[in-house]
């Protein structure tokens, strides 16, 4: 498995979009923390461009990536090595590449502008999300054989948790405006990885004022140790639950 994993690694950090996805990030992040007088006001903007940039890239980028690779899967099958070492170890190779590259792009401008519990929190928040939409990409890719069928999965998918979900929440909550619904929320919002994140943020922030006596709630349950550590489960949850579930694909797929 370290060999593949090795393997993995190398031919994913050569690869010319990881690199220009690193430097993008870079450029990006630099740039919002020198136009910004106030390094709480360049990572509020960073935020933003972090919620939807790394997971549409890491979603895309993985889910291609596994098509590409069918051929070179296909010799790795045939050779006296277990299906479970095989994805595992492409999964490990994606997700540890990816949040190389998270990291050099956002994460060291990050703690050379604002190294501080909010900057930590957005570093992990970000490396979390990487993981997560890796392992929603390996499930996407693990449900066809098709390839345009599985990157158009994987962008519908990024849709859905970046602008669709929020969308389904706000009807949501007009339709029953007149019911309290705010302890209702925190339920919702760990059926979002984006969300999570961005709550945790605001929160290590300050800005949950912002939002009302929703924000009230939220403080009162993620504001606390408990309420972190669920957050953080929550994210693990989203990690392994789609990895899971595409490994069982691989295993019973007629390569």
């Amino acid at each position: 498995m370290k060999k593949l994993l090795k393997y993995v690694i190398v031919d994913i950090v050569q690869n010319k979009i990881v690199l220009i996805y690193t430097a993008l990030l870079l450029v990006i992040s630099l740039s919002v923390f020198n136009l910004e007088n106030n390094s709480a006001k360049g990572l509020l903007s960073l935020l933003n461009i972090i919620l939807i940039i790394v997971p549409l890239i890491c979603i895309i980028f993985s889910t291609i990536y596994i098509y590409n690779s069918s051929e070179f899967i296909e010799l790795l099958v045939s050779q006296p090595l277990k299906r479970r070492t095989i994805w595992l170890s492409l999964f490990s190779g994606l997700s540890l590449s990816l949040c190389l590259a998270f990291f050099i792009g956002a994460g060291i401008p990050i703690l050379l502008y604002n190294a501080d519990a909010t900057g930590f929190m957005m570093i992990a928040m970000g490396l979390f999300l990487t993981v997560v939409f890796v392992s929603i990409a390996m499930l996407a890719a693990g449900l066809t054989r098709d390839k345009a069928k599985g990157i158009g999965l994987s962008i519908l998918l990024w849709l859905y948790f970046s602008l669709i979900f929020d969308a389904l929440v706000l009807f949501f909550l007009f339709q029953f405006e007149d019911y309290p619904l705010e302890k209702v929320m925190i339920v919702f919002s760990f059926l979002n990885p984006i969300d999570l994140g961005r709550i945790q943020i605001l929160l290590q922030m300050d800005i949950s004022a912002l939002m009302g006596y929703t924000g009230a709630v939220f403080r009162e349950f993620f504001g606390n140790s408990t309420g972190i550590i669920l957050s953080f489960l929550g994210l693990i949850v989203w990690i392994i639950f789609p990895l899971m579930i595409s490994l069982k694909k691989f295993k019973g797929k007629d390569l």
